[in-house]
C-alpha cells in the first residue's frame, strides 16, 4: 500500500474506534444511575459511619463544591468505563491495522501478549478495588476523634481511578521482562543474577506508586508483583533453553546449498599411547575374510 492508502486506512480505523468508544461512553453514562455509581462509592460507603460523611438517616454521599462538578465527574467516569466496555472493539481496529505488516510468529506473540496483558491489568485493578476499603479505613482513622471526614467527589473518584491504574500497570511490568527476553534483549541469566535487586526495587516501586502510601497497600501491590517476577524469570529460563536447542539444531541452516560449512582446520592431537603387544596388526596386504 502507498503512504496515502496507509493514512486512509488509519483514518478509517481511528474513526471506527472512536465510534465504538462513543457508544461505550453513552452506555456507561446511562449505567451510572443504575449501579455504576453505587459500585464506585461502595468502598467508601462500606466504612464505619464515624469515618465518612453521612449516617443511617441521610445515607452515604460524596460532596460536590461547584455547579459543574457533578457533570464533570459523571462524564469522567462514563468515559473511562466506556473505554473499558468498548475495549474489544477498538483494540480490534488497532490490531486490524497492524496485522498486515506482521509475520505469522509475530501475530501469535502479539495475540498472546494482548490477552495476557489484559488479564494482568484486570487482576491488578480488581485487587486494588478489593483493598481500597482497608486502605481508606487506615488513612481516615489517622485523623483521630473529633474530626468529621467528608470527601469530595472529584478527590475520591480521582483517588480511586489512580489506584486502579497504578495496580493495573504495575502488574504489567513483569510481562515487559518476558517480552524483552523474547526479542533477545534480556537473558534469563541476567534476570536470575539480579533477582534480589529486582525484588528490592519492586518494593521501592510499590512504595512510590501506591497513592495511599500505607504499608498495607504497598505490600499488597509488591507481593503479587514479586510472584509475577519470579514466574517471569522461570518463563525466560524455558525460552532460553528452547532457543539454545534450536540454535544447536540450526547451526548450519543459514548457509546456502553451494556454500561449504566452516570446518576446523587445526590438527588434532596424536594418540601417543603404546599399542598393546597382542593387538592385531592390520596390514593393507592381509586378506580380509
Amino acid at each position: 500500500m502507498s503512504l496515502v492508502a496507509h493514512l486512509a486506512e488509519l483514518r478509517n480505523r481511528v474513526g471506527k474506534a472512536l465510534f465504538f468508544l462513543f457508544l461505550g461512553t453513552a452506555v456507561a453514562f446511562w449505567w451510572y444511575e443504575h449501579g455504576l455509581g453505587d459500585f464506585i462509592r461502595a468502598p467508601y460507603c462500606n466504612l464505619d459511619p464515624k469515618l465518612r460523611y453521612g449516617d443511617a438517616n441521610t445515607g452515604c454521599g460524596l460532596l460536590i463544591l461547584d455547579v459543574f462538578g457533578g457533570v464533570f465527574i459523571r462524564l469522567k467516569v462514563s468515559l473511562l468505563a466506556g473505554a473499558v466496555l468498548s475495549a474489544p472493539f477498538w483494540l480490534y481496529q488497532l490490531w486490524a491495522f497492524i496485522t498486515p505488516g506482521l509475520k505469522r510468529t509475530e501475530k501469535r506473540y502479539g495475540i498472546g501478549f494482548v490477552l495476557i496483558s489484559t488479564t494482568l491489568f484486570v487482576l491488578g485493578a480488581v485487587l486494588a478495588y478489593v483493598s481500597l476499603s482497608k486502605g481508606l479505613e487506615l488513612l481516615l482513622s489517622l485523623a483521630g476523634d473529633g474530626v468529621v471526614v467528608a470527601l469530595t467527589a472529584p478527590d475520591y473518584i480521582g483517588f480511586l481511578l489512580s489506584l486502579l491504574i497504578a495496580f493495573g500497570v504495575s502488574f504489567e511490568v513483569p510481562l515487559i521482562a518476558v517480552a524483552l527476553n523474547l526479542v533477545g534483549v534480556l537473558s534469563h541469566e541476567a534476570l536470575a543474577k539480579g533477582r534480589r535487586w529486582i525484588f528490592f526495587l519492586t518494593i521501592v516501586f510499590a512504595a512510590f506508586v501506591t497513592p495511599t502510601q500505607d504499608p498495607f497497600t504497598m505490600l499488597l501491590m509488591a507481593g503479587p508483583m514479586i510472584v509475577l517476577f519470579e514466574l517471569a524469570i522461570q518463563v525466560t529460563r524455558i525460552v532460553d533453553r528452547r532457543r539454545a536447542k534450536r540454535a544447536a539444531l540450526e547451526h548450519f541452516h543459514e548457509l546456502d546449498d553451494d556454500e561449504a560449512s566452516p570446518l576446523d582446520a587445526r590438527p588434532s592431537a596424536l594418540d601417543t599411547r603404546p599399542a598393546p603387544l597382542d593387538a592385531p596388526v592390520d596390514s593393507p596386504t592381509s586378506p580380509r575374510g
